[in-house]
C-alpha cells in the first residue's frame, strides 16, 4: 500500500505502526524519555512537511527510523560540546572541583550504568546496530535498509559490538538494558 506522509490515513497507520519503536530507539541513543518524544515529535512533524510518498508502510518506518537516528546523534553531539564548556566554566569558577549529579546516580542502577557506558563506548558504527537490534526489535534485513548496509555487514556489526560489550562488562554476558 502506497504511504503518503499528509494523507491522515496513512500518517495515522505509520504512526501507530511505528511510534514505540522510535521511542525506544531514540531513547537508548539519548537516555532521556522527555527528548525521546521531542526528537520522535520532530521527525514525524519532517515527516508530515515533507509531503513524500513511500511504496510501503516499511520504507516510511525505515525514512523515519534514519530521521529519529539522526537527530538523536545530533542531539548527543550538541550535548556533549555543551556538557564540555559547561565543566570549562565550572573548573575555572570552582578551582576544578567536578560537580556530580548526585540524583542520577541514585535513579539509575550500577548495571545499567555500566551497560550504558559501554554502549556509549562502542564506535558509532557498532553502538547504533546494537541499539536497532536490541532497542529497535528491528532484524538484520530492516537495520541493513536503515543504515544502507548489506545483512550481512549488519550481522557482522551485530557480532563485533556484542563480543567487545561483552569484553568491556568483563566476560559476563552483556545483557543491554
Amino acid at each position: 500500500m502506497e504511504i503518503r506522509s499528509t494523507d491522515k490515513e496513512s500518517f495515522t497507520l505509520v504512526y501507530d505502526g511505528c511510534y514505540r519503536v522510535l521511542i525506544r530507539i531514540c531513547y537508548h541513543v539519548v537516555y532521556n524519555m522527555d527528548i525521546a518524544e521531542d526528537l520522535v515529535q520532530e521527525a514525524f512533524e519532517r515527516f508530515y512537511l515533507k509531503n513524500m510518498t513511500f511504496p510501503s508502510e516499511d520504507e516510511a518506518k525505515y525514512w523515519l527510523i534514519r530521521v529519529v537516528r539522526n537527530l538523536a546523534l545530533n542531539h548527543v553531539r550538541r550535548n556533549r560540546r555543551e556538557s564540555t564548556m559547561m565543566e570549562k566554566v565550572r573548573q575555572r569558577s570552582s578551582g576544578g572541583a567536578n560537580a556530580r549529579d548526585a540524583q542520577k546516580e541514585l535513579d539509575e542502577s550500577e548495571t545499567i550504568r555500566e551497560v550504558r557506558k559501554a554502549v556509549s563506548g562502542l564506535p558509532e558504527n557498532l553502538r547504533m546496530v546494537i541499539i536497532l537490534k536490541e532497542y529497535g526489535d528491528l532484524d538484520y534485513k530492516s537495520i541493513g535498509k536503515v543504515l544502507g548496509i548489506s545483512e550481512g555487514n549488519v550481522k557482522v556489526r551485530v557480532h563485533r559490538a556484542r563480543k567487545k560489550l561483552e569484553e568491556t562488562l568483563a566476560g559476563e554476558e552483556a545483557y543491554v538494558y
